[in-house]
């Protein structure tokens, strides 16, 4: 009797055993389809004039929440909005990606508690490792850590840390180089001088990738069709398009600070150069725009502040409350960037702060990034999305304006990364000059870099 109970007895802890495993392959992929979708829809219509258009635009995005989920982003995935591919095939070279360390139980725009941490139950189910469960500087460190390992697999992405890091990446007329049919030696020599290839490594990835005398495939190109920016050389066509992707991080919120001005030089030393003061609960910097007191800057937050600009890590003011805003620009820790967010005065909502203090942020130098979610612009379509973005150009001027879509940010949107370019149509279809298109979908963001970013 005594040997049958122990064999059910193993049997029943096997059973659970696979239970166990098949949940945590299955579970992490779930959540991250279910809490990033895309409304399904046709084709976007994108003319010819604002396809050549969205071709000369550095497109640049101030919010992309990515690296909480188990995605390869070396790879086009069926889940999410985000991932190098997509990016790529939307034009983008300018990608902000925050790391969210800590978000509430029952999360809301009107009130929240700090007592729950539903990223720690994430960071379990995704086996992230030990040290990222009790500490949300770990997580932020362990998210910068997949970003560079990324990063080191794709020579056409570089994770910035400095101002000179972007401007040698944003050289305009790099974009788009008319190659005027080169011979097998001069497209070579390219080919290897854009991708930094020894000719060992050029040799071997053409012996793989070249489609026939005039066409050669790079890897984020899908079935032999490459979007707007993607990484491809056709011969025939006597057209090369730069592939090149510039990364920066910033957090999402500094509970990732988990109490300790010195973790800011921590974060700072692994690539973060923006810092996000709020996420939706107060902290110990002060009042979240979603918390439970309305409070400004405490001591804390003031000394972290300072520390920060010491650093010359740029502040988001996303989250946190419209005190604890204009006690940091009564500092003078400016400018700010507003990384995803909508108008209230254009869409009156809890999760935007008020036209007046966005005038305030803007009239400090700052740069506001409108979202790609309904919550804040009361429409997600490419249409209501440039709707967003002309009130705000209108209203605080044309140079403050960016994208800052959110995108897997647990947030439904109505087209992910590849899609961009419908907001370029939609802008044009309104009647924003073209100058002022170039300018918010990208130019602006990265004109701000190379101003605020570190020397080095």
């Amino acid at each position: 009797m005594g040997t049958i109970i122990l064999r059910i007895a193993a049997g029943i802890i096997a059973v659970l055993g696979l239970v166990v495993i098949a949940f945590l392959a299955m579970a992490p992929p779930y959540f991250d389809n279910k809490m990033n979708p895309v409304v399904p829809h046709a084709p976007y219509q994108v003319s010819e004039e604002a396809q050549a258009l969205h071709a000369t635009i550095p497109v640049a995005d101030l919010h992309a929440d990515t690296m909480l989920w188990n995605r390869d982003i070396l790879k086009r995935n069926e889940r999410g909005h985000v991932d190098l591919p997509r990016l790529r095939e939307g034009g983008v070279f300018l990608q902000v990606f925050t790391a969210v360390t800590k978000t509430p139980s029952g999360q809301n725009y009107e009130e929240n508690d700090a007592s729950t941490d539903d990223i720690r139950t994430l960071a379990m189910v995704q086996r992230w490792p030990r040290r990222t469960w009790d500490s949300r500087t770990e997580r932020a460190i362990y998210q910068a850590q997949k970003l560079a390992a990324f990063a080191g697999k794709d020579p056409g992405v570089i994770v910035v840390r400095s101002w000179s890091d972007l401007a040698a990446h944003s050289d305009y007329e790099g974009w788009r180089r008319q190659v005027d049919h080169p011979s097998d030696e001069e497209f070579a020599e390219e080919v290897k001088r854009l991708y930094q290839m020894t000719e060992e490594e050029y040799d071997a990835y053409a012996e793989a990738n070249m489609k026939g005398p005039d066409f050669i495939q790079w890897p984020n190109c899908r079935d032999g069709i490459c979007g707007s920016n993607s990484g491809y050389l056709h011969r025939g066509q006597a057209i090369h398009k730069v592939p090149h992707l510039a990364f920066i991080l910033g957090t999402e919120g500094s509970h990732a600070l988990d109490g300790d001005l010195a973790n800011i030089d921590r974060l700072f030393d692994v690539g973060y150069r923006v810092m996000g003061l709020h996420h939706f609960f107060d902290n110990k910097l002060g009042g979240s725009l979603h918390g439970t007191s309305g409070d400004g800057l405490s001591d804390f937050g003031r000394a972290a502040v300072e520390r920060m600009r010491e650093k010359e890590i740029i502040i988001d003011v996303a989250h946190s409350s419209e005190q604890t805003v204009r006690d940091a620009l009564a500092m003078g820790a400016g400018p700010f960037i507003v990384s995803h967010t909508g108008f209230d005065g254009h869409c009156s909502s809890p999760r935007n702060i008020s036209d007046g203090l966005m005038a305030d942020i803007a009239e400090d130098g700052g740069l506001i990034g409108v979202g790609f979610w309904e919550d804040v612009t009361c429409d997600a379509s490419p249409a209501g999305i440039a709707d967003a973005i002309l009130y705000g150009a209108n209203k605080f001027g044309v140079d403050h304006i960016a994208l800052g879509s959110d995108y897997d940010g647990t947030v439904t949107v109505e087209l992910d990364a590849s899609e961009l370019a419908a907001i370029t149509q939609a802008l044009m279809d309104a009647g924003m000059p073209d100058d002022d298109i170039r300018k918010v979908m990208g130019g602006n963001t990265v004109r701000f870099f190379l101003e605020n970013l570190p020397a080095e």
